[in-house]
């Protein structure tokens, strides 16, 4: 299974221009990767955010193939229902088989805390798709709310800077780590930036004889605060800092992907975005050592699940 960039250039485009996404925004660049790794028509659900509310603006829309609309929470149970109709009327003969695959798009906020229930049951019925995390750490769509996937010391619109508490006080969910105890066929990390290994994960996940996860950084310019020009540089210094690993878990085996030639500290990303800025005061030290022990420690069990 091999991505071949001058074929992917032959296809047709699944997410046409002419969308409302903010300049430098990574949404449109995973979904783009995901559509053109997959290579067949797709189904798609939209959890409500800022990919579906910037590309469904009726009365036009930017998508080139089947989307349906959904609530923030039940993307998956949507798709679950769509890929069990069509398996049922292909079984009576209702219509003819097709390569087609059923797809998700959701945020962090729809996938790590609103919908997560939704998507729980979804897995353990064991419908086949691929759900796509846009982890852009944050409720961005409604105003830079935290979410579970906000990391410790991140300041948001509901975890304000101040004499008081220094942007969020926890540390985000392991996620990836949730989903990968489901026991489904597949189940990966990845990033916009690193296009081979994301959509190489993105055939996996499509042919495997489940359901399957890619939990995608996503860089947000305007809820992190960096040029926007900048996306794809913040999006290799999360990985390169071992922030986010990229690994993938095939049928429970465990797998790192990328392993950094000279892991960068924490600080190089907090550096990278407006959203740290207070954290580079002195008097914020102690939380930046956190970070960093949290990473390191992280890294280091990752490296034994991998066995590496």
């Amino acid at each position: 299974m091999a991505v071949i960039l001058r074929e992917l250039t032959t296809q047709p485009e699944g997410l046409a221009p002419g969308h409302g996404l903010c300049p430098g925004c990574s949404e449109s660049v995973v979904v783009r990767q995901v559509l053109h790794a997959l290579g067949k028509p797709a189904v798609v659900a939209l959890a409500t955010g800022c990919l579906e509310v910037s590309t469904t603006r009726f009365p036009y829309t930017s998508w080139q193939t089947s989307v349906v609309h959904n609530a923030f929470e039940n993307a998956a149970t949507t798709i679950g229902g769509a890929e069990a109709a069509y398996t049922a009327m292909v079984r009576r003969g209702a219509i003819q088989p097709r390569d087609v695959v059923f797809v998700v798009f959701a945020g962090d906020g729809a996938t790590y805390d609103i919908g997560l229930q939704w998507l729980s049951g979804a897995l353990e019925r064991g419908h086949r798709f691929i759900y796509v995390c846009l982890n852009n750490e944050g409720y961005m769509n409604t105003g830079i709310q935290r979410s579970g996937a906000t990391m410790l010391g991140t300041w948001t619109t509901t975890t304000p800077v101040g004499k008081l508490a220094p942007g969020k006080l926890t540390w985000r969910k392991d996620m990836t780590g949730i989903i990968a105890s489901h026991h489904i066929p597949y189940v990966a990390q990845a990033a916009p930036h690193a296009w081979k290994d994301f959509m190489t994960k993105v055939q996996r996940a499509g042919s495997a004889e489940g359901p399957s996860f890619l939990n995608v950084l996503a860089p947000c310019n305007r809820g992190w605060r960096y040029e926007a020009r900048n996306t794809m540089r913040v999006s290799q210094l999360a990985v390169e800092t071992c922030l986010w690993p990229l690994y993938e878990v095939d049928h429970g085996t465990w797998k790192l992907d990328y392993r950094p030639r000279n892991k960068r500290p924490v600080t190089e990303w907090l550096q990278s975005q407006g959203r740290f800025a207070h954290l580079l005061r002195p008097e914020n030290h102690a939380i930046v050592e956190e970070i960093q022990q949290r990473v390191d420690g992280e890294w280091e069990h990752l490296q034994q699940r991998c066995q590496e």
